[in-house]
């Protein structure tokens, strides 16, 4: 007796070919309904059509097509169980050997910014049930859930009898397929409704196996969408990214996004950012009115860190900043564009790994981040809110000048993407010292101070949290710091207030701490 196979597809992709060489080759019947009978009986594929299988209509304008005990009963049927026998017989089921099902493109639908009603019509019903009714049953049956199974498919069926352990691999992926799609539709139902979840459901494809984790024995694995993010940037040149590259590159994209993201920045406004990461803390970052110049900068801070970091830009790299970048040991580039020489210039470092990332591959802002800890996931916001500066107050009998302003403002956005305890020096619109995730906050300051040095004559400090006593005050003063900008809340702020005012130092609250743990 022929095979029977049920197919009922959205993706229409190779269905036809796939369908054929089932009749031709393996002697399969083709069960189908809707716009895949349709599809393959224009295409001349012999067809049985679920509507005469069923001997029943599709009703409710097609909701229902699939949903009958002819052909959940013959997915499900065990073929070595009497009762089954017995129900199979009384019933006059036909077994159904093979389920080729994909699912309404509810994803696309959505991402369209299709109405409600629109959205709920692409949500699958029977597509899902005889996908699970197959994957349960798959000792028995086989269930393909996407073109890209059915080369493998026909190979296999080609050695004789399908191996058990090879049906179960498919329907190990049926499970997943259906458990991404209620995913998609639970989430999307919570953020249209804005409703809360007592759940936490998220799903991410399999992007890369990685080589190794933080250290070469950690096993690890790199998921994520294809359509947004690090998985959609394009890599022009270099080894794989590893665990660390990733880490660091998100670090370095979020720092230099504060400051616009586009291949062209207008140099008026000085706005050009360049930022140097390693270990997951900027040891470096500058705006300027040009690529190269705000480089430069920003590896003034601390070249001897800067080796072996990772470098990005908020805009197209030109042939001059090339020439600097290839004059130092890096394992990263990241940026929105590169001009033709200056992609040759880098391209003689064969391993430094090159990435285009388009403004239009970024995610939306209000995303959330998660942090997994010992049996559960902390979910958070992303700290990705405006700060406001007419939210800032002056707390000081001195006042900041503009200059002394921007350089405020410029420090208060790099620390926001330094590990607490986080301390910034700046100066001319660069980073002149950075103390990052110490246990205090004077421990932090201090290691800032000393590593800008002289240099600390005239520049703003910035501090992630709150300064709890006057001591990070006084050290700044002894170093020429002319202003201080920090959240504020302590409950000694007072004593801060009184310290800067002694000693002639502006100070500014933000009135948002950015922690970064």
């Amino acid at each position: 007796m022929s095979p029977l196979a049920l197919v009922s597809v959205s993706d229409k992709k190779n269905i036809i070919q796939f369908c054929m060489e089932l009749v031709e080759k393996f002697d399969y019947k083709i069960l189908s309904s809707g716009g895949t009978a349709k599809h393959l009986i224009e295409a001349k594929v012999p067809v049985i059509k679920v509507t005469e299988f069923t001997n029943s209509p599709e009703i409710l304008g097609g909701r229902v097509k699939t949903l009958h005990p002819k052909i959940h009963g013959g997915i499900l049927a065990k073929r070595t169980d009497e009762e089954h026998k017995r129900d199979i017989e009384a019933n006059d089921l036909e077994l159904i050997d093979l389920v080729v099902v994909n699912l309404y493109p509810f994803k696309k639908t959505v991402e369209s910014g299709s109405k409600w009603e629109e959205a709920i019509e692409n949500i699958d019903i029977g597509g899902p049930s005889m996908i699970r009714s197959a994957a349960k049953n798959h000792k028995d049956v086989s269930v393909l859930v996407d073109p890209s199974q059915y080369q493998n498919f026909l190979e296999e069926s080609k050695k004789g009898n399908l191996k058990e352990s090879y049906k179960a691999k498919l329907a190990l992926e049926a499970f997943q397929h259906t458990a991404d799609y209620d995913t998609a539709i639970s989430n999307w139902i919570r953020k249209e409704k804005g409703f809360e979840s007592s759940k936490y459901i998220e799903s991410y494809p399999l992007i890369k196996t990685l080589r190794y984790g933080e250290n070469p024995h950690q096993k690890a694995f790199w998921y994520g969408l294809s359509n947004i993010g690090w998985n959609s940037a394009e890599q022009l040149q270099g080894k794989e990214l590893s665990y660390n590259n990733l880490l660091d590159l998100e670090s370095a994209v979020s720092t230099v996004l504060e400051f616009g993201y586009e291949e062209k920045v207008n140099p008026k406004e000085n706005t050009i950012a360049s930022v140097i990461l390693k270990h997951n803390n900027p040891c470096g970052a500058s705006i300027s009115d040009s690529t190269s110049k705000a480089f430069l900068n920003a590896l003034e801070c601390d070249s001897v860190s800067a080796f072996g970091g990772i470098v990005a830009f908020n805009s197209n790299v030109d042939t001059e900043t090339a020439i600097k970048l290839k004059d130092i040991f890096l394992e990263c580039v990241v940026a929105p564009s590169f001009d033709k020489e200056a992609l040759e210039i880098l391209k003689i470092k064969k391993n430094l790994r090159i990435l285009k990332l388009s403004k239009n591959m970024l995610p939306k802002k209000n995303q959330t981040s998660n942090k997994s800890i010992m049996g559960g996931l902390l979910v958070q916001d992303t700290d990705d809110s405006e700060d406001k500066n007419e939210n800032w107050i002056s707390v000081t009998r001195n006042i900041p000048s503009n200059q002394i302003n921007f350089d405020l403002n410029f420090a208060w956005k790099i620390c926001k993407h330094v590990k607490s305890n986080a301390i910034v020096i700046a100066k001319g619109q660069k980073t002149i010292g950075i103390g990052a995730g110490q246990m205090n906050r004077v421990g932090a300051a201090r290691i800032a101070l000393k590593a800008a040095g002289s240099l600390c004559s005239d520049a703003v400090l910035a501090s992630d949290g709150f300064l709890p006593f006057a001591d990070t005050v006084e050290l700044a003063h002894e170093y020429g710091i002319k202003a201080i900008i920090q959240p504020g809340g302590s409950l000694r702020d007072q004593e801060s207030i009184d310290m800067c005012d002694s000693k002639g130092i502006s100070m500014v609250f933000t009135q948002k701490r950015h922690f970064l743990h």
